[in-house]
């Protein structure tokens, strides 16, 4: 059974930093490409970073140069570092990943920037 848990979420300043955890299980987690997505009220859901399994990356324009996505497969876990956060980033984010053709998604955490 996939299981995928976000934590790392919380309320910062602008400018601050924090670093997002995905806990994956159920799955062969060295072999399968992740991603982070994000939600904003109102907004529909966003690719926010995705990484492969050999941790290529991409990112998203907006976040570009800020966030780092990475991979630790000895702790099934992904991580999400986000410096130099805006208000903008305020938002729900999720990790997922497409596993035999199915989405699976964590709960998500919340990030929300003050101004």
């Amino acid at each position: 059974q996939v299981r995928l848990v976000e934590s790392g979420g919380g309320l910062v300043q602008a400018g601050e930093s924090l670093r997002l955890s995905c806990a994956a299980s159920g799955f062969v987690f060295i072999r399968t490409p992740m991603a982070w997505y994000r939600q904003s009220p109102g907004k529909q859901r966003e690719v926010v970073a995705r990484i492969t399994s050999g941790s290529s990356t991409n990112y998203a324009d907006s976040v570009k140069g800020r966030f780092t996505i990475s991979r630790d497969n000895a702790k099934n876990t992904m991580y999400l570092q986000m410096n130099s956060l805006k208000p903008e980033d305020t938002a729900v984010y999720y990790c997922t990943v497409n596993y035999f053709g199915r989405d699976y998604w964590g709960q998500g955490t919340q990030v929300t920037v003050s101004s």
